[in-house]
Protein backbone atom coordinates (compact mmCIF):
# COMPACT_ATOMS: atom_id res chain seq x y z
CA UNK A 1 0.00 0.00 0.00
CA UNK A 2 1.29 3.46 -0.97
CA UNK A 3 1.67 6.58 1.08
CA UNK A 4 -1.51 8.52 1.91
CA UNK A 5 -1.89 11.75 -0.08
CA UNK A 6 -2.29 14.74 2.24
CA UNK A 7 -4.05 17.93 1.19
CA UNK A 8 -4.82 21.33 2.64
CA UNK A 9 -8.04 23.07 1.60
CA UNK A 10 -8.66 26.84 1.60
CA UNK A 11 -11.89 28.76 1.03
CA UNK A 12 -13.24 25.34 1.86
CA UNK A 13 -16.97 25.97 1.96
CA UNK A 14 -18.55 22.72 3.10
CA UNK A 15 -15.51 20.84 1.75
CA UNK A 16 -16.27 19.51 -1.74
CA UNK A 17 -12.65 18.38 -2.11
CA UNK A 18 -12.99 16.00 0.83
CA UNK A 19 -16.23 14.59 -0.56
CA UNK A 20 -14.52 14.03 -3.92
CA UNK A 21 -11.25 12.65 -2.58
CA UNK A 22 -12.57 10.59 0.38
CA UNK A 23 -13.01 7.47 -1.75
CA UNK A 24 -9.35 7.73 -2.78
CA UNK A 25 -8.23 7.51 0.85
CA UNK A 26 -6.67 11.01 0.80
CA UNK A 27 -6.28 12.84 4.12
CA UNK A 28 -7.29 16.45 4.75
CA UNK A 29 -4.75 18.03 7.12
CA UNK A 30 -6.32 21.47 7.39
CA UNK A 31 -9.06 23.75 6.11
CA UNK A 32 -9.61 27.50 5.96
CA UNK A 33 -13.16 28.87 6.10
CA UNK A 34 -14.89 31.87 7.71
CA UNK A 35 -18.56 31.55 6.71
CA UNK A 36 -20.46 30.62 9.90
CA UNK A 37 -22.75 28.04 8.27
CA UNK A 38 -19.90 26.38 6.38
CA UNK A 39 -17.77 26.38 9.56
CA UNK A 40 -20.53 24.54 11.44
CA UNK A 41 -20.79 21.95 8.65
CA UNK A 42 -17.01 21.46 8.69
CA UNK A 43 -16.97 21.08 12.48
CA UNK A 44 -19.75 18.48 12.29
CA UNK A 45 -18.33 16.36 9.45
CA UNK A 46 -14.59 16.87 10.07
CA UNK A 47 -14.19 17.35 13.83
CA UNK A 48 -10.56 16.23 13.77
CA UNK A 49 -9.48 18.62 11.00
CA UNK A 50 -8.40 22.08 12.14
CA UNK A 51 -10.19 25.05 10.59
CA UNK A 52 -7.54 27.78 10.48
CA UNK A 53 -10.08 30.50 9.70
CA UNK A 54 -9.37 33.57 7.58
CA UNK A 55 -6.91 32.86 4.76
CA UNK A 56 -5.54 36.38 5.10
CA UNK A 57 -3.97 35.34 8.42
CA UNK A 58 -2.07 32.30 7.10
CA UNK A 59 1.33 33.71 8.14
CA UNK A 60 0.36 33.25 11.80
CA UNK A 61 -0.99 29.71 11.35
CA UNK A 62 0.68 26.64 12.80
CA UNK A 63 1.19 24.81 9.51
CA UNK A 64 2.71 21.49 8.49
CA UNK A 65 6.37 21.65 7.50
CA UNK A 66 7.09 22.67 3.89
CA UNK A 67 6.83 19.72 1.51
CA UNK A 68 4.76 17.51 3.85
CA UNK A 69 1.44 18.48 2.22
CA UNK A 70 0.97 16.95 -1.24
CA UNK A 71 -1.83 19.18 -2.58
CA UNK A 72 -3.08 22.70 -1.82
CA UNK A 73 -6.65 23.06 -3.10
CA UNK A 74 -8.99 26.01 -3.09
CA UNK A 75 -11.46 28.12 -4.97
CA UNK A 76 -10.94 31.68 -3.80
CA UNK A 77 -13.99 34.02 -3.94
CA UNK A 78 -15.24 34.69 -7.44
CA UNK A 79 -17.36 37.83 -7.00
CA UNK A 80 -14.61 40.23 -8.10
CA UNK A 81 -13.97 38.26 -11.33
CA UNK A 82 -17.54 37.37 -12.26
CA UNK A 83 -19.08 39.07 -15.29
CA UNK A 84 -22.19 39.50 -13.11
CA UNK A 85 -20.28 41.65 -10.61
CA UNK A 86 -18.38 44.92 -10.54
CA UNK A 87 -15.22 43.23 -11.94
CA UNK A 88 -12.73 44.85 -9.58
CA UNK A 89 -10.45 41.83 -9.98
CA UNK A 90 -7.35 41.70 -7.82
CA UNK A 91 -8.08 45.22 -6.54
CA UNK A 92 -11.01 43.77 -4.57
CA UNK A 93 -9.97 42.16 -1.24
CA UNK A 94 -11.92 39.03 -2.25
CA UNK A 95 -10.10 38.87 -5.58
CA UNK A 96 -6.78 39.48 -3.88
CA UNK A 97 -7.27 36.20 -2.01
CA UNK A 98 -6.04 34.53 -5.21
CA UNK A 99 -2.63 36.06 -4.49
CA UNK A 100 -2.88 35.20 -0.78
CA UNK A 101 -3.49 31.58 -1.91
CA UNK A 102 -0.13 31.78 -3.72
CA UNK A 103 1.53 33.04 -0.54
CA UNK A 104 0.28 29.96 1.30
CA UNK A 105 1.42 27.79 -1.61
CA UNK A 106 4.92 29.26 -1.23
CA UNK A 107 4.90 28.48 2.47
CA UNK A 108 3.56 24.89 2.19
CA UNK A 109 5.48 23.96 -1.01
CA UNK A 110 3.23 21.02 -1.93
CA UNK A 111 3.90 18.88 -5.00
CA UNK A 112 0.60 19.97 -6.58
CA UNK A 113 -1.91 22.79 -6.29
CA UNK A 114 -5.46 23.05 -7.61
CA UNK A 115 -7.19 26.44 -7.90
CA UNK A 116 -10.71 27.05 -9.19
CA UNK A 117 -12.67 30.13 -10.18
CA UNK A 118 -15.30 31.47 -12.60
CA UNK A 119 -14.53 31.89 -16.33
CA UNK A 120 -14.71 35.67 -15.85
CA UNK A 121 -11.23 35.45 -14.31
CA UNK A 122 -9.88 34.89 -17.82
CA UNK A 123 -10.99 38.36 -18.97
CA UNK A 124 -10.78 40.29 -15.68
CA UNK A 125 -8.71 43.46 -16.20
CA UNK A 126 -8.23 42.49 -19.84
CA UNK A 127 -6.72 39.14 -18.83
CA UNK A 128 -4.04 40.75 -16.66
CA UNK A 129 -5.43 39.37 -13.38
CA UNK A 130 -5.27 35.76 -14.60
CA UNK A 131 -1.89 36.45 -16.18
CA UNK A 132 -0.61 37.78 -12.86
CA UNK A 133 -1.84 34.64 -11.09
CA UNK A 134 -0.21 32.31 -13.61
CA UNK A 135 2.98 34.40 -13.71
CA UNK A 136 3.30 34.24 -9.93
CA UNK A 137 2.66 30.49 -10.03
CA UNK A 138 5.52 30.15 -12.51
CA UNK A 139 7.77 32.38 -10.38
CA UNK A 140 7.17 29.99 -7.47
CA UNK A 141 8.53 27.18 -9.64
CA UNK A 142 5.24 25.52 -10.58
CA UNK A 143 4.47 24.34 -14.07
CA UNK A 144 0.77 24.66 -14.78
CA UNK A 145 -2.15 23.88 -17.03
CA UNK A 146 -5.64 25.32 -16.98
CA UNK A 147 -8.97 24.37 -18.46
CA UNK A 148 -12.60 25.44 -18.33
CA UNK A 149 -14.80 22.55 -17.24
CA UNK A 150 -18.59 22.41 -16.98
CA UNK A 151 -20.00 20.08 -14.32
CA UNK A 152 -22.92 19.10 -16.55
CA UNK A 153 -20.52 17.33 -18.95
CA UNK A 154 -18.11 15.77 -16.47
CA UNK A 155 -18.59 12.02 -16.12
CA UNK A 156 -16.45 9.54 -14.22
CA UNK A 157 -16.93 5.84 -13.60
CA UNK A 158 -17.93 6.33 -9.97
CA UNK A 159 -20.39 9.17 -10.74
CA UNK A 160 -21.84 8.61 -14.24
CA UNK A 161 -24.58 11.19 -13.71
CA UNK A 162 -22.26 14.01 -12.54
CA UNK A 163 -23.98 17.26 -11.54
CA UNK A 164 -27.30 18.12 -13.24
CA UNK A 165 -26.53 21.84 -13.62
CA UNK A 166 -24.48 24.14 -15.76
CA UNK A 167 -21.46 25.16 -13.73
CA UNK A 168 -18.52 26.34 -15.80
CA UNK A 169 -15.30 26.87 -13.86
CA UNK A 170 -11.66 27.51 -14.65
CA UNK A 171 -9.39 24.93 -13.06
CA UNK A 172 -5.66 25.53 -12.72
CA UNK A 173 -3.39 22.66 -11.73
CA UNK A 174 0.20 23.40 -10.80
CA UNK A 175 3.06 20.95 -10.33
CA UNK A 176 6.29 21.79 -8.53
CA UNK A 177 9.56 21.73 -10.39
CA UNK A 178 8.05 23.62 -13.33
CA UNK A 179 6.56 20.39 -14.70
CA UNK A 180 3.59 21.53 -16.80
CA UNK A 181 3.30 18.07 -18.42
CA UNK A 182 2.23 16.48 -15.12
CA UNK A 183 -0.19 19.34 -14.48
CA UNK A 184 -1.68 18.89 -17.95
CA UNK A 185 -2.13 15.16 -17.38
CA UNK A 186 -4.44 15.93 -14.46
CA UNK A 187 -6.74 18.19 -16.52
CA UNK A 188 -6.53 16.97 -20.10
CA UNK A 189 -7.30 13.77 -21.92
CA UNK A 190 -4.13 11.73 -22.62
CA UNK A 191 -4.60 12.18 -26.37
CA UNK A 192 -4.41 15.97 -26.13
CA UNK A 193 -1.33 15.87 -23.88
CA UNK A 194 0.49 14.00 -26.69
CA UNK A 195 -0.46 16.76 -29.14
CA UNK A 196 -2.97 14.72 -31.19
Amino acid sequence: MGRVVKYFSVCSGIEAASVAWHSLGWECVGVSEIDPFACSVLAHHYPNVKNHGDLNGFQAWDLPAPGTVDVLVGGTPCQSFSVAGLRKGLADPRGNLALVYLGLLDRLRPRYCVWENVPGVLSSSGGRDFGAFLGALGELGYGFAYRVLDAQWVRVDTHPGAVPQRRRRVFVVGCSGGDWHRAAQVLLEPESVRGD
